[in-house]
């Protein structure tokens, strides 16, 4: 099941990321879902996707205070 509940989280993420602040808000409720070996993957991927849209930079911070 936490194959889905990552997969769900990255999918929210790229449909709310045109706009910084739903991105955000929902970054943060996903680093209080997700388990601590999913959150690892989740910066992982979030870097790489960041990298095409710098304007998510910012929410970055939700994910670096773990």
């Amino acid at each position: 099941m936490s194959k889905v509940m990552f997969d769900y989280t990255k999918s929210i993420l790229e449909r709310v990321s045109f706009d910084p602040l739903l991105f955000c808000k929902e970054l943060e409720k996903a680093v209080k879902t997700l388990l601590p070996f999913e959150l690892e993957k989740l910066k992982e991927w979030l870097f790489e996707y960041i990298i095409e849209k710098p304007e998510l930079k910012q929410c970055l911070v939700v994910v670096e205070t773990i």
